[in-house]
């Protein structure tokens, strides 16, 4: 069996997107933050919390790109839906036309 970082990642990143798995790997990961037994034991001054905090960066960096999705496409959804409704910006009249003329 072939171990590398890179195949653990991308486990860990996949599990974290399916909605099935996701609230699980989430409490899983902060319950491995908060526990004292770890791959690397937290009393050992700087091995204990490197493990930590690939852990933590992993989490936040994953839940922040899901989020930024989700925000993405809740934006383009109410973008079409405007458009779709005839309810855009220009539709609207917020927006103003002006021709520019230099004074000489």
């Amino acid at each position: 069996m072939n171990f590398s970082i890179q195949s653990v990642y991308n486990w860990y990143r996949d599990t974290l997107r399916n909605p099935k798995y996701r609230w699980w790997i989430i409490l899983g990961t902060l319950a491995y933050l908060v526990s004292p037994i770890d791959i690397a034991p937290d009393f050992l001054p700087v091995v204990g919390q490197i493990d930590d905090v690939a852990i933590a960066v992993l989490l936040i960096s994953e839940v922040s790109q899901m989020a930024i999705d989700y925000f993405k496409s809740r934006q383009t959804e109410t973008a079409s839906a405007s458009e779709a409704t005839g309810t855009s910006s220009e539709a609207k009249g917020s927006t103003v036309d002006v021709d520019a003329v230099s004074v000489q």
